[in-house]
Formats: C-alpha cells, sequence, structure tokens
C-alpha cells in the first residue's frame, strides 16, 4: 500500500488503514530479486528501481506501506517505508506505543549503497515471512534519503571504495552534505527527515554508512551514540546492555564487529577513541530526542556483496534486540526524558577522558611507513598478507568541557523566524507573548569566538564561543516567543539556543548580524564629544588613562583610543555582541 502525504495529513489515515487485513493480495508475479542479488553482489539499485521495487512489495504484501512525505532538494518526495503486520494508524504514529520503533536511514551518502541493498532484502524478507516478524517492533526504513545524490550516478567519486559498479555521489541536489545538516536544516531534505523523525519518534536508528580511514580484517563496524552524551540510565543501558548484544548476536553468526576505527593516516594499533557526533550528525541530532542511535560503518575496501550482507545481518539482529527488549527500551527513553530538569547542569561540550580506556582484541593489517613513489615523502602503507590480532587501548569515555544551567524558558524576539521556524519543525511547543511587560532575565553578550577560514558546507562555522553574561529587566513585545524547556525537546533547545553549544545556531552564524556595529562614528565629530564624555566621568578617564600606560599599541593607536570610548558611551549601540534570545530563571 503505498500513500501519498506529508506528515501533516497522516492523521486522515485513521479509517482507511482501519479498514485493511493483513491477507495476500491478488497481484501480477513480480519478481523481488533485486539488481544487487541478480549482479552476484556487484552492482546497487538505481534510485528508480527502488522507489518500483517498494511500490510492487507494498501492493502484494499489505504488511508493507510506502509514505510519500515532504519533498528534498531533487524535487522527489522523502519516503518513508513501514513494516507492520497489525497495522493501525495508532500503532504505526501514535504518541504512546506498546511496540518499538526501529527507524533505518540509507543514502545519506547514495556513494555508501551498502544500506539501500541490505535494506531492500531485509523489507522483502519480512514481508514473505523468510524472517521472523517481530512481535514487539515496528521496523521502518527511508530507502533513499540523499535522493539527489542518488540520481547523479558515476563510479569514480568513491576512490577508496571496492565496489558497486556505480553508485551515488555523496553531495545532495544542491552538494549538501546531509550528515552535517541536522542542526541548521539548510536543505528540504533535513526537513523532511525532521518531519519524519518527530512524527513516528523511534525508539531504535541506524544509519548505514561505508567507512574511510585506516585497513583492518572486519567489514562490519559500529558507531553509537556516545553513552555519556546519552547520559541516565538510558545511556548505561546502551553501554551495558545493548551495545554488547549486538556484539555477541554477531560473533555467534561468524560476523566479526568493532568500534568505528576513528583514525586517519596512522595505524589503529596505535589506539583510537570513540567519534565525538555532535548534533550536526545523525546519531548526534537523535540522541537529542533519547532515541538510541547507531551508525553502521562497512568496510570500504571489502567486497561489496560481503558488505551488504554484513549490513543485512547487523539489522537483524538489530531487529530481534529491540523486539527482545522493546518494554525495556520504551520505559527506559521515557526516564531519560526527566533525566535532566530545569536548574541541572547541562553539558555543551565534551572531550575524550584520556585517564579512561579500554582493551579491545583487534584485528588488524601490519602497516609500515615507506618512501612514496610520488611524493618522495613517507606514505602508509598495510599488508594484508600479515594478519595481526593484538590488544589495542580504545577511550569511550567522554566528558563534559563547558556547561550550562538549564533555564525555565527563552524568549525570542519575533523577528528571528529562521530560528522559530526550525524550532517548529522539530515540533517544539512554542507559546506567543500577549501583551508588552517587562521581564527579568539573562543576557548573553558574545565575548570571543573563533571562525573558520574556509567554507563548510554553506557557512563559515564559529568555534570555541564564549560568553558574558547580565541580569537585568527587558521589555519583551507583544508577539515576541516563549519556551519552556520542560518539554520533549528540552536538549534539542539548549543544544541549538546556548551559544556555547558545539552547534548552537549562533556556531551556525544565524546570528551573524549582532558581530557587525551598524552605526559607528566620524573622528572629526567624535574628538569633541569623547572628550566632554571623559570630562563627564572621572572614573572612565582614569580607565582610560590607565590602558593608556598599560597598552603600548592603544597607546599608539588613537583610533583604538576613541573606538574604546565609544563603546562606553551612551552612543554606542545595544545590539552589537549582545546575543537576542535571553534565559528567564534557572
Amino acid at each position: 500500500m503505498k500513500i501519498h502525504l506529508s506528515y501533516s495529513k497522516l492523521i486522515v489515515l485513521f479509517i482507511t488503514l482501519s479498514l485493511f487485513s493483513c491477507e495476500k493480495k491478488e497481484h501480477p508475479d513480480f519478481d523481488f530479486t533485486t539488481r544487487f542479488e541478480h549482479s552476484k553482489g556487484l552492482e546497487t539499485a538505481t534510485y528508480q528501481d527502488i522507489v518500483t521495487f517498494y511500490d510492487n512489495l507494498a501492493s502484494v504484501h499489505p504488511s508493507i506501506s510506502v509514505y510519500d512525505m515532504g519533498k528534498t532538494d531533487s524535487g522527489e518526495r522523502l519516503q518513508l517505508v513501514t513494516f507492520n503486520p497489525n497495522r493501525t494508524f495508532e500503532s504505526e504514529f501514535k504518541g504512546e506505543r506498546d511496540q518499538a520503533l526501529l527507524l533505518i536511514n540509507n543514502g545519506i551518502h547514495p556513494g555508501e549503497s551498502d544500506g539501500i541493498d541490505a535494506s531492500m532484502m531485509l523489507m522483502r524478507d519480512l514481508a514473505e515471512g523468510k524472517l521472523n516478524s517481530p512481535k514487539n517492533t515496528i521496523v521502518t526504513v527511508i530507502p533513499v534519503y540523499n535522493i539527489g545524490g542518488a540520481l547523479n550516478r558515476n563510479s569514480t567519486t568513491r576512490t577508496n571504495q571496492n565496489g558497486p559498479l556505480e553508485y551515488g555521489f555523496r553531495g545532495n541536489a544542491r552538494n549538501y552534505d546531509l550528515n552535517r545538516d541536522f542542526i541548521k536544516a539548510d536543505t528540504k531534505n533535513a526537513m523532511a527527515f525532521i518531519d519524519i523523525f518527530r512524527t513516528i519518534k523511534p525508539d531504535v536508528f541506524i544509519d548505514n554508512h561505508v567507512s574511510n580511514g585506516a585497513d583492518y580484517q572486519y567489514i562490519l563496524t559500529h558507531l553509537f551514540t556516545q553513552h555519556n552524551k546519552l547520559s541516565g540510565p538510558l545511556g548505561d543501558y546502551l553501554n551495558t546492555s545493548f551495545r554488547p548484544q549486538l556484539e555477541d548476536s554477531l560473533s555467534q553468526k561468524n560476523w566479526d564487529i568493532t568500534p568505528y576505527v576513528n583514525v586517519f593516516n596512522t595505524v589503529p594499533e596505535n589506539g583510537f577513541s570513540q567519534f565525538n557526533d555532535s548534533p550536526r550528525y545523525s546519531t548526534g541530532y537523535t540522541t537529542l530526542y533519547n532515541t538510541l542511535g547507531m551508525m553502521v560503518e562497512t568496510h570500504m575496501l571489502k567486497p561489496y556483496k560481503d558488505r551488504v550482507e554484513g549490513t543485512y545481518e547487523l539489522m537483524t539482529s538489530m531487529i530481534n534486540i529491540v523486539d527482545a527488549d522493546a518494554k525495556t527500551i520504551i520505559e527506559k527513553r521515557k526516564e531519560n526524558f526527566n533525566h535532566f530538569k530545569v536548574g541541572d547542569t547541562y553539558p555543551l561540550a565534551w572531550k575524550v577522558d584520556t585517564t579512561t580506556s579500554t582493551t579491545l582484541e583487534f584485528k588488524g593489517y601490519e602497516g609500515t611507513f615507506t618512501e612514496s613513489d610520488v611524493t618522495g615523502g613517507k606514505r602508509l602503507k598495510y599488508h594484508a598478507e600479515m594478519p595481526f590480532t593484538k590488544e589495542v587501548n580504545y577511550q569511550n569515555t567522554f566528558k563534559g568541557t563547558t556547561s550550562v544551567t538549564i533555564p525555565e524558558h527563552y524568549i525570542i524576539p519575533k523577528g528571528y523566524w529562521n530560528v522559530t521556524d526550525r524550532l517548529k519543525q522539530n515540533k517544539i511547543e512554542i507559546a506567543t507573548v500577549r501583551k508588552d511587560t517587562i521581564i527579568n532575565v539573562t543576557i548573553y553578550h558574545i565575548a570571543d569566538y573563533k571562525t573558520r577560514q574556509s567554507p563548510y558546507e554553506g557557512h563559515y562555522l564559529h568555534y570555541n564561543t564564549t560568553v558574558t553574561k547580565t541580569k537585568e529587566p527587558i521589555s519583551v513585545k507583544k508577539g515576541d516567543f516563549i519556551v519552556n524547556t520542560n518539554q520533549e525537546g528540552m536538549r534539542y533547545l539548549l543544544e541549538t539556543l546556548e551559544p556555547s553549544a558545539t552547534d548552537s545556531f549562533f556556531n551556525w552564524n544565524f546570528f551573524d548580524t549582532i558581530l557587525q556595529q551598524k552605526e559607528g562614528f566620524s573622528p572629526y565629530v567624535w574628538e569633541d564629544k569623547a572628550k566632554a564624555l571623559l570630562d563627564n566621568n572621572p572614573k572612565l578617564k582614569e580607565e582610560f588613562e590607565a590602558k593608556k600606560l598599560s597598552d603600548s599599541d592603544f597607546t599608539r593607536n588613537w583610533y583604538a583610543q576613541l573606538d574604546w570610548l565609544h563603546k562606553r558611551s551612551p552612543n554606542y549601540e545595544q545590539a552589537h555582541l549582545r546575543y537576542p534570545i535571553v534565559r528567564v530563571g534557572g
């Protein structure tokens, strides 16, 4: 069954879906053998192959539905495919479910097509009964997230990768890397994903990828949500039960798996740490809503057939684990939504705790540095004919480096629609101020920040942002927005509205207009006013003279002196470096 609609119209499906039985339909004799299987593991499906495959599958099996959701930058709608034998609207999309919901995302980088082919076989085998149907889990799949990239097929851009013969391109229809877009949401793809994610509210999320970085024996590696950052009972469950269960399940099927090998141009036996998945990335974003997330990272140099089959086996293991632990996962997610409260300290930035580590029995290849025939410098070469198993130091504990006290509310001036639009996309509850009023608030001023010197995903990203804060009464205008932090999206609010957070809206350039002064002075006019300012403010004059004595560069720079005085006068504009979103309480 294929359904063409955006998420906002899903509610009208209740009566329609309730009328469908799960008896097998009469159908043409479709061949559900995939291009991957027909080619003996050498090729991946085209976008049209994928659309046709799922349409046909849904027309035959009532347990499969295809939903056409929001448009992407390519002009095509993002699709969501669900496997749910006991289909009703309420069981599939209601807020409170007895079943867990697993969301699998494919083709965020369409050249990394392993999950696309594996998911087609997975959903077919579930529908046809070749796999045991999960009793406590609804399985949902985004067949191809980056449709524009999937349509841009080639056979050369995956320089490091061993197959398939042709594949899609990493950039989307507007050349964005979608795995950097979950917070800034510059693309229609991201908006469509957010609609899906915040509508179905998955308990578990898998994002299928292919890795770069190093060579080793493993076909499969995993990159789970960082457990310290997830925190609370759900973080503990992930680290002590969820992840070990997946590793054990795959080991029993003779599929070795190791944590994502987070190295570049060095050998893994030197040790490595978990990747820091900030909210710009898929699993960093899903963490903000207490969803158990992981990236599958197959190894680029292994045969394509083996990579797809490994991804398939990992997903079947994950379904079995989620199905067995569905009640536990649902309960721990509920607990995690109450883990942080107003007044608590919330970490905004993280780093690896180098004092804590574990040991991996790592299966690698010997690597040597030899003279390059190309550059004459040293190059890294791995020797697959020299496999080893060694104990390797692995650091999987992170600690917060900066933090903030959680406020009761944020107030957003009504002019900042670019911010409120993204909050609304994320189903954040927002109230409107009904009349002009005076409120005591905490105001931030940007004290310092650094900026990338080259463009990064359409932005010149800020980092290492610090603020000063003052408390004072302000006039809040009718029509401004007030956002209560005590809601499901608390962590999303903190990560986007606190300027010092790694992927804050400030760091993504949403507020760059406050970094530039709009009004200045002409020196020949300001000279006389500056003298009057000093004559009428003895304390300021004392500070001015002291700075000239202590700072020789300042003493030699007449314009810097006039500017220093201007910034301490009533003429200096209040908006410069003043962060417009204010905090209430906390």
